[in-house]
């Protein structure tokens, strides 16, 4: 699943390198945008399809693995020597959580109460870890693969926890921009495998669209955070209920 969701990433790349739209791709196949947006999302495509896609985007198949594997070359993940290094400094944090989001220098100094020093400070520290690449005039180039993540319970899935625990749930969740979803069920270890396995998908589409929004100004985008959890958990009053 990986590696496909890496594929479609290059080639949604590739066909916004040419201007190519949704639209575009779904003229050239003869089929709605509305079906052309389910494929990418779905990530379901025959192989013909990728090929006449690719096309689209200039490339043949061959050289469309070709791109996907230098791309598979970055970073997916730091050490948790190196995550501890982040999570024990707050400025760091701050701003390796915001390049990972897509700010610029300029973006980062406007936003928070940090200044050039203190923030090219951090930046070098980052080039250090290898996260991006500082270049000439404070830009910054990531590093990292479209698929990074944070070391499983790791020090910066841990911070971000607890913080989840203390301040991400304080709302009522009744506003346009918020949704609470809270299900319960009863699962076999199977069905509960195949629904991880969909939330994994949501997560890449999360992603997918944070990119896509990437080219907008940054005063035309607010932060989200989504959480997805699912375990074979019941409430403890419950379980004193239950039979021995």
């Amino acid at each position: 699943m990986a590696q496909t969701a890496a594929l479609v990433q290059t080639l949604k790349k590739q066909l916004k390198a040419q201007g190519k739209t949704y639209l575009d791709v779904a003229q050239a196949l003869d089929l709605s945008e509305a079906s052309v947006k389910r494929l990418f999302s779905e990530q379901n495509f025959t192989l013909h399809r990728l090929e006449s896609i690719a096309e689209i985007a200039g490339l043949e198949l061959t050289g469309l693995f070709r791109l996907m594997a230098q791309e598979q070359q970055r970073l997916t993940q730091l050490t948790r020597e190196q995550e501890q290094e982040i999570a024990t400094d707050l400025e760091l944090l701050l701003v390796a959580v915001s390049v990972i989001n897509g700010f610029g220098f300029e973006d980062i100094i406007s936003h928070y109460d940090i200044t050039e020093h203190q923030c090219i400070r951090k930046l070098a520290q980052l080039d250090r870890l290898r996260l991006i690449e500082l270049q000439p005039n404070n830009r910054i180039k990531l590093l990292i693969d479209p698929n990074f993540s944070w070391c499983p319970n790791g020090p910066i899935q841990q911070f971000f926890q607890q913080k989840v625990e203390q301040d991400f749930f304080q709302s009522r969740f009744d506003k346009k921009h918020e949704k609470l979803i809270v299900l319960n069920g009863v699962l076999t270890p199977e069905a509960n495998l195949a629904m991880q396995k969909k939330m994994e998908r949501i997560a890449e589409e999360f992603n997918s669209l944070i990119r896509d929004d990437s080219p907008l100004p940054m005063d035309q985008k607010h932060g989200n955070t989504m959480v997805l959890a699912i375990r074979q958990w019941q409430y403890s009053l419950f379980k004193n209920y239950r039979k021995s």
